[in-house]
């Protein structure tokens, strides 16, 4: 994977994207469920609602709330395939490859750790 860092830069200076945070229900699911079930639930919202070359109801199909992945895409502009575009350089019009869908759950993933535990992942 990339380097993160530029990226969460850039995320930082965003006032929107920096309004995201997990409250307490969510941050209770991510310890009950544990890492590796929110990472399969994260590859399974971008396989289903982002991967798509058209995805239905592109740029409404990421809920603002509901679980930790969505507040999360929402933070990392992953939540749909225009802020996709815009800020990670992955054109809307064509299916995400594998490769693109483990970036995307990366980013997610770095996101909620520094959320829970206030460090990005090693």
């Amino acid at each position: 994977m990339n380097n993160l860092d530029p990226l969460f830069a850039r995320l930082a200076r965003s006032p929107f994207r920096q309004r995201f945070r997990l409250g307490p229900k969510e941050r209770q699911y991510c310890m009950d469920k544990g890492p590796d079930t929110i990472s399969r639930h994260a590859e399974d919202f971008i396989a289903q609602r982002l991967a798509p070359a058209e995805p239905k109801n592109d740029g409404k199909q990421t809920p603002m709330r509901g679980h930790p992945v969505f507040i999360a895409q929402h933070a990392t502009a992953t939540c749909c395939r225009g802020c996709l575009a815009k800020w990670h350089g992955i054109p809307a019009g064509i299916q995400l490859s594998a490769e693109q869908q483990r970036y995307v759950v990366a980013v997610i993933y770095r996101w909620l750790t520094v959320q829970m535990t206030g460090s990005p992942p090693q």
